[in-house]
């Protein structure tokens, strides 16, 4: 993990359902939507902070879910400055820099928001492969695109 000046190490999350669709989850208070990610705390690694962020945010516990793939290098996008002047920790950070997880669910789960004190959530569906290219903000579209491209054959080895 190399931290980068000016960027929010995170971890990035891609959940994958039994019928092989992708959980994708809207912001709350927008219409905008994106996988479940999270900030790495001080001293914690990549992969505990996937599998808390996973339970915090959508209510997923580490015992539903294997893991079928690590991002082999760290992904980072810059945030547009009215997103870092009105939500991002008072222009500390211009964008993230992210480590990415694919999880399969291991069997059925309820999608729940409520295990975070300040939820980022309010809805969620099941996607195919691409569609989240189609339904992101633009400034993350390259990161999603580098990162489905990345787990493609892990992916299609899972729902062969």
């Amino acid at each position: 993990m190399i931290k980068e000046p000016r960027y929010r190490l995170n971890v990035g999350l891609i959940v994958v359902n039994h019928k092989g669709k992708l959980l994708l989850c809207k912001r709350k208070d927008s219409d905008n939507w994106q996988f479940p990610q999270g900030g790495i705390d001080l001293g914690e690694k990549a992969e505990e902070t996937a599998l808390r962020e996973l339970y915090e945010e959508v209510g997923i516990r580490s015992s539903n879910v294997k893991k079928i793939a690590t991002s082999e290098s760290w992904y980072k996008y810059d945030l547009p400055e009215e997103s870092i002047q009105k939500y991002f920790f008072k222009n500390k950070f211009k964008g993230q820099k992210q480590k990415w997880f694919m999880f399969e669910l291991l069997n059925e789960v309820s999608i729940d928001f409520t295990n975070d004190a300040n939820p980022e959530f309010d809805d969620y569906k099941w996607t195919s492969y691409w569609h989240p290219l189609h339904a992101i903000v633009e400034f993350k579209k390259d990161v999603y695109r580098s990162v489905l491209k990345e787990f493609c054959m892990p992916y299609i080895e899972r729902i062969s």
